[in-house]
């Protein structure tokens, strides 16, 4: 089984998730680290329509870039925009497999798509 994981090594959860997916038997695991390599806005959508959540769900509301660019949090095209241009916005981590995709905190939920 393929998983993808959306990683930023400087996060605990992050790493978390990315050591349990690493240690299930089977898995090989395709780390994007989505901070150097962002995906752009319509994959972002792919992707939280497949985990069922919305932009606003996903999105880390205490990064001081929501504020610095004035972000309306309760606008879902507007979020996907700014996820797209500031991916520090994205919650994480995220991983992907061909069962669905959840954001993995606590770190176990990765492990529901297993």
């Amino acid at each position: 089984m393929k998983a993808t994981i959306w990683h930023n090594p400087r996060c605990s959860k992050s790493r978390a998730a990315l050591a349990l997916l690493e240690a299930a038997p089977g898995v090989e695991v395709e780390i994007v680290d989505y901070l150097k390599t962002p995906p752009g806005r319509a994959e972002i959508e792919a992707v939280f329509a497949r985990a069922g959540i919305s932009p606003s769900q996903a999105l880390r509301k205490g990064e001081s870039v929501v504020k610095a660019i004035g972000l309306d949090i309760t606008d879902e095209g507007a979020i996907l925009d700014a996820m797209a241009i500031h991916p520090i916005l994205i919650e994480r981590a995220i991983v992907i497999t061909d069962k669905g995709a959840v954001i993995a905190r606590p770190p176990e939920e990765a492990l529901r798509l297993l």
